[in-house]
């Protein structure tokens, strides 16, 4: 896929190829400096696993960068090489992960918006560069940016922009998008905004299984418009009545969810529209399309393939605010000890490890968490974790057993 820099404002700019041959081997050679793993890359052919003397460790079939976050680096790498005398920015994080960010912010790429802000939008020029996330941008954020006259240089994942398609006529039918994921993420952002379709368009955003149920009930037989609206405060749009706006629904989803939670969604909803209106008008008031990210599906296909496999603990590494890693640990938390560690800093010896608790929303420090003896520990990663991390975090592991790098790279020969 080409990528070019997209025209904007009312002046029609030359797009510019950003992956020409020549720019993308300096940008992987510059890519893989920075999160390659050769340990990571020897094990995966040996079979994806690692035994030195009372360790083993099991690495996922798929887990780490997808092509979306792979090529959306590319991209940033690509643009600070051609426009080498331009300033950049970027809208917020590139994609959820500190370690990769901070690399972002190294080039020299300023940040637009959120908590690591570092330049206004209003300062922008004609002359400036403005890299968009992989997650995609609101609609109203990407017009002021256009209005600022700036080149941009869109990473937005192919499959985000799918479920933009899918709520896009979802509002030209008139039918509101119910969508699933989380209200505050970069990317359900992204695509409520292209829900409004021409500004006639409404969505409504629900995380779990009991929101869904409280709107299916509503659904079936109406109930408190304000308890309604006050329970889902900050996740629907602008003017949305509940009373009108379920009638015609559309389900789309955050790309990163859990596919079997997403489709039990879609299965309670429709369940619920036909109970109202029976199956003949059901199929005229509720769609659905399947939007899950194929690698997001991968890399949980295969952590519950690796969840067969008798282990006595799971790792999880990434950041804290990825969508998809935080599932690949709730998956991990319904089998067995599961730590979702930030990177290898966060084994802090053999008695403690500092980890995300999902529940309390912070980090936590668990102790005994590394049995004695012979043990298996298993290991993933989202799709926003680079290789490097994930070989900083099994070294790190193993020579808290007292098993130098040398040995494991003996162990490998």
């Amino acid at each position: 896929m080409s990528a070019n820099l997209i025209s904007s404002g009312t002046t029609a700019r030359n797009k510019v190829n950003l992956r020409t041959p020549e720019v993308m081997t300096a940008v992987q050679e510059q890519v893989e400096s920075h999160y390659r793993s050769d340990i990571v890359d020897q094990v995966r052919r040996t079979g994806g696993i690692i035994s030195v003397g009372d360790v083993t460790v099991r690495l996922a079939k798929q887990f780490g960068f997808c092509y979306g976050v792979e090529r959306a680096i590319d991209l940033a790498y690509a643009a600070r090489k051609v426009f080498a005398d331009r300033r950049l920015f970027i809208v917020g994080e590139i994609i959820h992960n500190p370690e990769v960010n901070e690399q972002i912010s190294s080039l020299g790429i300023k940040n637009l918006t959120g908590r690591n802000k570092q330049a206004d939008i209003a300062d922008l020029t004609p002359e400036d560069v403005v890299i968009l996330p992989a997650f995609g941008t609101e609609v109203s954020l990407l017009q002021q940016i256009k209005d600022r006259g700036c080149q941009i240089v869109d990473t937005t994942c192919g499959d985000v922009m799918s479920v933009w398609k899918r709520v896009r006529k979802y509002a030209s039918e008139s039918a509101t998008s119910i969508i699933h994921g989380k209200a505050e993420h970069e990317e359900t952002k992204a695509t409520s905004s292209r829900a409004l379709g021409d500004g006639k368009g409404h969505y409504l955003v629900v995380l779990t299984l009991a929101d869904t149920d409280y709107v299916c009930q509503y659904i079936r037989t109406g109930g408190d418009k304000q308890e309604f609206l006050e329970r889902f405060q900050g996740a629907y749009s602008a003017g949305f009545d509940p009373d009108v706006h379920l009638k015609t629904i559309g389900v789309a989803n955050q790309t990163t969810m859990l596919r079997g939670e997403t489709e039990e969604v879609q299965r309670r909803i429709q369940q619920a529209v036909t109970d109202r209106d029976g199956v003949e008008l059901a199929t005229k008031n509720f769609r659905f399309f399947d939007t899950i990210c194929g690698a997001t599906q991968e890399r949980q296909d295969a952590l519950r393939e690796l969840l067969g496999v008798k282990m006595d603990l799971l790792l999880v590494v990434g950041g804290y605010n990825s969508s998809n890693t935080s599932h690949l640990a709730e998956m991990g938390e319904e089998k067995l000890p599961t730590y979702f560690v930030l990177n290898a800093s966060r084994l802090l010896s053999n008695k403690e490890i500092r980890h995300y608790d999902l529940h309390q929303r912070g980090e936590v420090v668990a102790h005994n968490w590394l049995p004695q003896g012979r043990v298996v520990v298993g290991i993933t990663a989202g799709a926003s974790c680079p290789n490097n991390l994930i070989e900083e975090t099994l070294i790190r592991l193993f020579q808290l057993r007292g098993i130098s790098v040398d040995q494991l790279h003996a162990s490998l020969r």
